[in-house]
């Protein structure tokens, strides 16, 4: 089997409602968001997709991941889509770097790959069954008030597990929103304290240090030795996110003891190839793991829930679903999908979601 074609589609991806993050420095109300199809010799089809949040959440953008992809296609028509290994090391040798460029091409191989084993992604990365994945909330930032009736909503829509935005330069504002949250989550729910970077490690140390909240912190700084340097100074778990970017960055994440848990986003790190390898390396030295991707459609989501389906329980957390924040659906139901809080995965071979190209509009690029 070798690759014959690769055609790729841009989508604009209005969000629902205005969403605020890292403190409320950074606002995004659309996506822009690049599908993959690539096609092979013998007739099958694989899909992938790459969509960074805005341009400002991480070094990734929509329009870099499509001219990667124009580089990367000459070095991959003729390579056997199977050989994901292989496939991986060509894209890393032809285009250092810039990991969100390989994911969408990643995931379609695998896709194909799933197709022509004949198992669902989730059994090829070593899964006993298709096992409902708990899903997070996302709780923009607000006031207290504001944010524990998003809360509200998010639980009357079956979500147990939520993921609260704060950070910023008033630790009072902070350690308000924090202590408001926790007194007034309703029973049996869970929270995690996203700061995004947003805090410098002397507000860290202070916020944390002034709550009884002990529930999950992630990120609350920019850089992995500012969170390592809050780590060792508080009770909370800390959970890391945007500043690990490869396998090399989790091995200093370890060996700094900066951390419980990471977050696995096979956009950020490279695609689903370089994630399982994150997960598996998680799994040996007993992080737990939230796995989820960057953002997108039910597409991006359902690849990524493939790899937390097939995580054992007792080192998976919640994921979370980017397309629940999309104004439109251009996949017409297809993936996983929110179902009182988890979400259930197909078990048909690869991904399990077949695009219909009619609802992607015109192609901007074909590679032959």
């Amino acid at each position: 089997m070798r690759i014959t074609k690769l055609t790729v589609f841009h989508l604009d991806l209005p969000l629902a409602k205005p969403y605020w993050l890292s403190g409320g420095r950074l606002k995004f109300d659309r996506l822009d968001s690049t599908f993959l199809r690539i096609d092979t010799d013998e007739g099958v089809t694989g899909w992938g997709e790459g969509c960074p949040w805005g341009h400002s959440y991480l070094p990734a953008h929509g329009p870099g991941l499509r001219a990667g992809i124009a580089t990367l296609a000459p070095f991959l028509i003729g390579l056997d889509p199977r050989s994901l290994d292989h496939v991986n090391r060509v894209m890393d040798l032809q285009l250092p770097g810039h990991p969100y460029v390989k994911s969408p091409i990643d995931m379609a191989c695998w896709d194909i790959l799933g197709q022509t084993a004949g198992l669902p992604l989730w059994q090829l990365m070593g899964g006993e069954a298709a096992t409902p994945v708990p899903i997070n909330s996302s709780i923009s930032t607000g006031t207290p008030d504001e944010m524990l009736a998003l809360i509200a909503e998010a639980a009357a829509k079956g979500y147990r597990t939520h993921s609260a935005k704060i950070g910023g330069l008033d630790p009072a504002q902070d350690i308000a929103r924090i202590e408001a949250i926790s007194a007034g989550l309703p029973d049996g729910h869970r929270v995690t304290f996203d700061v995004n970077r947003a805090w410098t490690p002397a507000i860290a140390v202070e916020v944390l240090n002034s709550v009884q909240a002990r529930d999950w912190v992630e990120q609350p700084c920019e850089t992995l030795d500012q969170c390592a340097h809050v780590a060792r100074r508080v009770a909370n778990p800390i959970m890391l996110d945007e500043c690990l970017h490869g396998m090399s960055d989790h091995l200093n994440a370890w060996r700094l003891g900066a951390c419980e848990g990471v977050k696995v986003k096979p956009n950020r790190v490279g695609g689903l190839t370089r994630a399982r390898q994150i997960r598996d390396f998680g799994l040996s030295i007993g992080w737990q793991m939230h796995i989820e991707d960057v953002g997108g459609t039910a597409l991006a989501d359902t690849a990524a829930l493939h790899l937390a389906a097939s995580t054992p329980e007792a080192h998976r957390l919640a994921s979370w679903l980017g397309h629940a924040h999309l104004a439109d659906d251009p996949l017409g139901g297809q993936g996983a999908r929110n179902h009182d809080g988890f979400a259930a995965l197909p078990e048909t071979p690869g991904l399990g979601i077949t695009p219909d190209p009619e609802a992607l509009g015109d192609p901007v690029a074909c590679h032959d």
